[in-house]
């Protein structure tokens, strides 16, 4: 066998989306208003510098978990730097705005993380029990849910949410 040909195998991949309606420049004017330094938010957050500079620079977003953590420590609301209007907003981005992960809000929720990620997605049913579990836990009405949960299955071919 022949080491240059020699592909190692890897595990499996984890993919992390663009997190949907990220401001980096609101992100880093919330960071100077509140007077701290990247070098500081950084060692708080126990995120890297570099990790900072680039959601700062547009050129990366954080994770939904990560960024909740920095919110916190800045004390501004997450919507303030993922600004997506309530009208436009599909399920994803309503739980995104509360600081939760999908494991977090399906396990507050009592339903499985592959349910909520198909409410999500809106490739399943939307049923009323969940609607109503969902919306509480984001502090939402069933009726704003069930409309971002629409705007979800209604966009074109092609649309992450």
């Amino acid at each position: 066998m022949n080491l240059s040909s020699y592909d190692a195998p890897r595990g499996p991949r984890m993919t992390r989306r663009v997190l949907r309606g990220f401001n980096a420049q609101a992100f880093a004017e919330a960071r100077k208003r509140r007077g701290i330094s990247v070098s500081d938010l950084a060692r708080l957050a126990d995120v890297s510098q570099a990790t900072v500079f680039n959601w700062e620079g547009g050129k990366g977003t954080p994770q939904v978990d990560l960024l909740a953590r920095v919110m916190r420590i800045l004390e501004v609301p997450i919507e303030q730097v993922v600004t997506i209007a309530p009208d436009e907003r599909y399920p994803g981005d309503w739980r995104v705005i509360k600081g939760l992960t999908q494991p977090e809000l399906a396990a507050a929720a009592k339903i499985a993380t592959t349910t909520l990620r198909g409410i999500e997605r809106a490739d399943a049913a939307l049923t009323d029990a969940n609607a109503s579990a969902l919306a509480n836990l984001l502090d939402i009405s069933v009726e704003e849910y069930r409309a971002a949960y629409q705007r979800a299955r209604q966009r074109p071919a092609g649309t992450s949410v």
